[in-house]
């Protein structure tokens, strides 16, 4: 069991993470409005990358909010790699 600073740190940890990977996908977001409004995407591509942002945001809050705060942030101290995008992908049949 940890200590309650402990607990705190680990919390503020995974607070940051979750802020920083959720800019990097906003960030996507961003890239495939600019390229709508340059005509270079059309709306269902635009609409494809909203889809993927939102399962994406998904899997990410649940790794960041379910379970213990202190293994999630040794996972994000280890430096783990998780590419949420890509885990947030449509499963392909």
């Amino acid at each position: 069991m940890s200590s309650k600073s402990e607990r705190r740190a680990a919390s503020e940890d995974v607070a940051a993470y979750h802020e920083a990977e959720l800019a990097k996908l906003v960030a996507r977001v961003g890239e495939a409005i600019d390229g709508f409004r340059a005509g270079q995407m059309d709306a269902f591509d635009v609409d494809q990358v909203l889809h993927q942002y939102s399962r994406s945001a998904k899997e990410l809050w649940k790794f960041c909010n379910r379970g213990s705060v202190e293994l999630s942030a040794s996972l994000i101290r280890d430096e783990s790699s998780f590419d949420w995008w890509e885990r947030g992908a449509p499963r392909r049949l």
